[in-house]
């Protein structure tokens, strides 16, 4: 399952061999916490399918996304940056597949292969600009644009057409009303960009949906493209 995950694959072979046997097949639950806010994280998660959302939880226990993880990248940027006990949060946003490990291992096998530590590294930069562009992006653009933007985003992690998600979810993600991301969904679906049915969400008009989003869509698409040339 190795490349499954983008980021392993890009590991050099002799150094993925020194620590693949620490990892294991985790399957990832829709709605699953895998790493709840304030908890020291005992894994550290590879998808291989399946998504993996990045929540800030605020004390009132509002949860709002900053960022997302699939086949392309890890939950292990936190333990790499001796976060610790951080208020993030790692749920289980679209079913599917991962490999784990435990983060003392994670660590161990950072520290014992030098190429490994470089992808890494280099992953947690992209994190970063991702973190800073979905900042701007919650406080300059339309609700409409943000949901156009993040149905693309999960489109392109989860692979196929249609997935799994329902608007409850979706407004928590945005950190929006529910009410607001019903509109937001309507609308899309008058314009013929999706389908919208006992959640499950089809892109129907992916042409269409990309002109319908913030700009925030390519920024984030150039980086991940980026990290994987």
């Amino acid at each position: 399952m190795r490349f499954g995950n983008l980021l392993l694959a890009s590991v050099p072979a002799d150094e993925y061999e020194n620590f693949h046997d620490l990892l294991e097949v985790y399957p990832l639950r829709m709605r699953e916490a895998v790493q709840e806010a304030g908890d020291e994280p005992e894994y550290v998660y590879f998808p291989t399918s399946g998504i993996i959302s990045v929540l800030t939880v605020l004390e009132n226990g509002m949860m709002i996304e900053f960022a997302t993880v699939g086949r392309e990248g890890t939950t292990a940027v936190p333990v790499f940056l001796g976060m610790g006990d951080s208020n993030t949060a790692f749920i289980s946003q679209v079913p599917g597949d991962s490999l784990r490990m435990k983060s003392a291992d994670f660590l161990a096998a950072v520290e014992r292969n030098p190429g490994f530590m470089q992808v890494i590294k280099r992953y947690s930069g992209m994190m970063l600009s991702l973190v800073a562009q979905s900042a701007a992006c919650n406080r300059a653009h339309h609700v409409d644009e943000r949901c156009a933007r993040w149905l693309l985003m999960t489109h392109d992690q989860a692979g196929d057409g249609a997935f799994p998600i329902t608007q409850e979810f979706l407004a928590q993600m945005l950190g929006v009303s529910r009410p607001s991301v019903a509109l937001s969904a309507a609308a899309l679906q008058k314009a013929g960009l999706i389908s919208y049915h006992r959640g499950e969400m089809t892109i129907v008009d992916r042409h269409g949906l990309e002109k319908a989003a913030c700009e925030c869509y390519a920024v984030v698409r150039e980086l991940i493209d980026h990290l994987q040339d």
